[in-house]
């Protein structure tokens, strides 16, 4: 008896043990596990949730918060994204009533999103993108009166939109891209959402037309994506009272009619719009067909009497005078423009935009295109002989079979003097090193070695022709080019010297620390000044440059932190010379070198520019500057070390600030520590997080143009 007594008290203890071992939020979380399809062992991203555990705040994936009323902490985060997991959400999550963030992104859930899961009241991101979820949009999803973030996107759900959406009233990003929702898009949803920053309702199959209530989204800062849909019907001219940071994407739909230029219209390229066949005017450069017709109404009292007969077409007179005045009206063009170039050439011989009433001058807040055309010169648009030709107008000097050639009038040496001076290597890629060179008059060039290559006539008239290119651009954010040298073994660039480094030494500093210098307003100077020189070589520049290879390394600095852009255009010269900069040594005011070729890092690049044999385009440079300027904000380099790894690298630091967000981390968690303390700037740090986050959208057609990047930019701690 006692035997038994014994043994049903350990039964019942042992038992009791196990139910009372894991709070009830563990046992809702432990729901998810047993409705996957997991991997058995150490690789199943469930190994260490325990059900012998007491509580589920030490499982991976699961954050918890100390909840004033109870002593154990509550389940306030479940991020198990990006596993592969086969699946379906279970009903019992939404008796966690303090999560805040469910994140089963990128898995293979299926099924319909239960409704239960709403009951969960404090939830406020949805993140279950990548998934093969179906079923419509649940009607109960504004239940959750804190819901800020929606992204559905990239599942199989289908359906209307439901009217209620409106009640989502601190809805910050709707993102339902690539599903098979369907219908008309409900016009009384968006004047209610005061709050949206982000809307992506693209690649569905919705129809009808875009309703004008979108325009009322005053907060919208982000992208306007309704691409890849079935929407007919005119452009409402609503859209144009959008926030002018809003970028359109509306491709691949069937919109027709005139594209309205007012207000945020203006700020649109031709890609916003493009296979759209019935649209017309600008900025597609497709004239609408009635554009040019008067109105009757406008001119029938000044006609002729109807009554008496008309004469069909011109006399031979009024032909003869008409081409009498179109001749001398050429003729007089033509001597302005010969005395505008005589003018220019005596004043500065190109372009210049170095005056504070040009582009990037530091009062100047007028847009770019009004900048580009006060930058402007007739001999920018002469063709690439009459360029090539330029050169040999110039100063040069020969020896030995090579000519220097000055492309700044101001700015002359000899030969000589230049193979005499005392050099200093400052640096070395895969593109050559580059020489700190002082002359005999004490000024410091910089001097770029582009190697051997092709000696023969036509390579060096277009290497001539591009050299001359790039040194038309005079911008005072963009390093100037100054001469070069050409020889059957020798191509040399010599530029002007700036003398505080670049962005990268300035970043990683003595320790591996940003220096204490780069306060933030050093900072948003220095992501200022590039992005304007970004945009003034893809706006307004001769052959509107692509970069190809912008970071921090080639940001120069002046003692004053000035941010200068350099090395554009080296790719397409040594493509030109066929010279491998890497592949012999030279000999430069007396010190022999030869050049160490290093791996090329891709963690600047944008995804598409990582693909072999893909062409540059100024989207690339787009991505790449939102990369820098996640790591001024962050202090964190993309750039691992080859024999050291900190703390401070982080090889995907695109997607490591974007889960930041999504899980909504506190700003403190990816800020650089140096500008903690800079409490006043944290309105404009998050504002560069949100220019950054655009610039490196994974699809280059929703990147902004550098453009806009500056322009937005420059409103910010102003």
């Amino acid at each position: 008896m006692n035997k038994l007594l014994i043994c049903t008290l350990f039964f019942l203890f042992r038992n009791l043990n196990l139910i009372l071992s894991l709070s009830p939020d563990g046992l809702s979380v432990l729901s998810l596990k047993s409705a996957v399809d997991q991997p058995a062992g150490k690789d199943s991203p469930f190994a260490d949730w325990n059900e012998n555990d007491t509580t589920p705040c030490r499982w991976s994936g699961i954050s918890c918060m100390n909840i004033t009323g109870f002593s154990d902490p509550r389940v306030v985060g479940i991020s198990v994204s990006g596993k592969n997991l086969r699946g379906y959400i279970p009903s019992e999550l939404g008796t966690l009533i303090y999560l805040r963030r469910l994140n089963l992104h990128n898995n293979n859930f299926y099924g319909s999103i239960p409704d239960q899961l709403f009951n969960a009241t404090s939830l406020h991101s949805l993140f279950l993108y990548g998934n093969n979820l179906s079923g419509s949009l649940p009607p109960l999803i504004c239940n959750l009166p804190r819901l800020q973030n929606l992204d559905l996107s990239n599942n199989s759900m289908s359906g209307s939109l439901p009217e209620n959406l409106k009640n989502c009233k601190q809805l910050q990003r709707l993102i339902l891209a690539e599903n098979k929702f369907s219908g008309e898009i409900p016009g009384g949803i968006w004047p209610e959402l005061d709050n949206l920053v982000q809307l992506d309702l693209s690649s569905n199959e919705f129809n009808g037309s875009i309703p004008s209530t979108i325009g009322e989204l005053n907060s919208l800062s982000t992208t306007l994506n309704l691409s890849f849909n079935h929407l007919s019907g005119k452009l409402p001219k609503t859209l144009g009272d959008l926030p002018v940071t809003v970028g359109f994407d509306l491709r691949n739909n069937n919109l027709s009619g005139e594209i309205p230029e007012t207000g945020s219209f203006a700020n649109q390229g031709p890609t916003a719009f493009l296979n759209n066949p019935l649209l017309c005017g600008f900025p597609l450069q497709k004239p609408c067909k009635n554009s040019d017709i008067i109105p009757s109404s406008g001119i029938q009292n000044s006609g002729p009497d109807l009554s008496e007969p008309q004469k069909k077409g011109l006399s031979p007179g009024l032909i003869l005078l008409i081409s009498a005045a179109d001749a001398i009206g050429v003729a007089l063009l033509g001597m302005v423009i010969v005395y505008i170039y005589w003018k220019t050439n005596d004043s500065s011989n190109s372009c210049s935009c170095t005056g504070k009433s040009k582009f990037g001058g530091q009062n100047d807040k007028r847009s770019i295109s009004a900048l580009c055309s006060s930058c402007s010169c007739i001999d920018v648009i002469r063709n690439e002989d009459s360029e090539f030709e330029d050169h040999e107008k110039g100063e040069t000097s020969r020896k030995g079979g090579g000519e220097l050639v000055a492309i700044d009038k101001g700015f002359s040496f000899e030969l000589d003097e230049l193979l005499r001076a005392s050099a200093y290597v400052l640096g070395k890629s895969g593109l050559g090193i580059v020489y700190k060179v002082v002359l005999g008059n004490g000024v410091p060039v910089a001097v770029r070695r582009l190697g051997e290559g092709g000696s023969d006539q036509q390579r060096y008239k277009e290497f001539a022709a591009e050299v001359q290119a790039i040194g038309k651009v005079k911008h005072p954010n963009v390093v100037k080019l100054r001469a070069y040298y050409w020889a059957p073994d020798e191509k040399l660039l010599i530029s002007d010297f700036i003398s505080n480094g670049n962005l990268a030494t300035a970043m990683k500093g003595r320790n591996g620390q940003p220096s204490a210098n780069l306060t933030w307003s050093i900072r948003l100077k220095i992501a200022k000044g590039s992005a304007r020189g970004l945009a003034y070589l893809h706006e307004c520049s001769p052959r509107k440059f692509v970069h190809g290879d912008v970071k921090p390394s080639n940001i120069l600095l002046d003692n004053e932190f000035q941010p200068y852009v350099s090395d554009f255009g080296l790719n397409k010269l040594i493509t030109i010379t066929g010279s491998d900069p890497s592949s012999s040594g030279g000999f430069i005011g007396g010190l022999p070198y030869k050049s160490i070729r290093t791996e090329r890092n891709d963690n600047y690049r944008a995804p598409e520019a990582r693909v072999t044999g893909s062409r540059p385009t100024q989207k690339w440079d787009v991505y790449s500057f939102g990369v820098v300027l996640l790591e001024l904000l962050t202090g964190k380099s993309p750039e691992i070390s080859p024999t050291t790894s900190t703390s401070m690298e982080i090889p995907d630091l695109v997607r490591w600030v974007r889960q930041g967000f999504e899980e909504e981390n506190p700003l403190s968690d990816m800020v650089d520590p140096m500008l903690l303390q800079e409490v006043h700037a944290k309105k404009e740090v998050l504002a560069v997080f949100y220019v950054a986050l655009a610039c490196t959208e994974a699809d280059p057609e929703i990147r902004p143009r550098m453009r806009t990047v500056s322009e937005n930019l420059e409103r910010i701690g102003t």
